[in-house]
């Protein structure tokens, strides 16, 4: 399985050969879903909480008599339909963390590259190396590629030129090889990648 190699100028300079367990595999949507959702939930910090009306100071007595005022009868002054009262249902600490499997992982990676490469959202780039850390340099080399869209950027290693040229372009996400994560692949819709970064993620995923 062969795709094309693009240089920074947007010209195919040769091809490279792709490891069809990783990118070659059935599709399956819900082993991706169901990895997404975990990975958004175990982001989630759980920490929010609210007073119900029995943990709200005061409100002990009865505000005024049940019968004779005119006035809707009320047993506190903290019960929920009142300001400052106690919250119904009162969100409190918990943990959402979900646990997937390594191996559902491995597979619902490999699922979503394949998805990427079918669906030709998936560019090679021989490479990427900026001389100096400007946004128009990795804007130019966006626009030789013809993506206008939101774009994975998934580079070999940390490089702080490509890393700080690459913060300011809105539709535009940079991670290495070692952090790909799914979440990234399905949020964006075009994954350019380069030729180093390819070997790290068959090393990683290769069956």
């Amino acid at each position: 399985m062969k795709i094309n190699v693009y240089n920074m100028s947007g010209n195919v300079v040769g091809d490279i050969e792709l490891n069809e367990s990783v990118f070659a595999v059935e599709y399956k949507e819900a082993l991706i879903h169901q990895v997404v959702v975990a990975q958004l939930a175990n982001k989630r910090q759980g920490t929010k909480s609210t007073l119900t009306r029995a943990e709200v100071r005061g409100g002990g007595i009865k505000p005024w008599r049940q019968k004779g005022t005119g006035r809707a009868r009320q047993g506190s002054i903290r019960a929920p339909q009142w300001i400052h009262g106690g919250v119904v249902f009162a969100p409190k600490p918990r943990d959402f963390s979900q646990k997937v499997n390594k191996e559902a992982k491995r597979v619902a990676m490999r699922s979503a590259l394949s998805a990427k490469i079918a669906n030709g959202e998936l560019i090679v780039l021989d490479e990427l190396t900026l001389a100096e850390a400007k946004t128009k340099n990795v804007a130019a080399v966006l626009k030789a590629l013809n993506l206008d869209k939101r774009t994975l950027l998934v580079v070999e290693n940390d490089c702080e030129n490509v890393k700080r040229a690459s913060a300011n372009i809105a539709k535009l996400t940079l991670t290495n090889a070692d952090l790909l994560n799914i979440y990234d692949l399905v949020a964006n819709t075009a994954c350019v990648i380069t030729s180093a970064a390819i070997k790290k993620i068959e090393e990683a995923y290769a069956i």
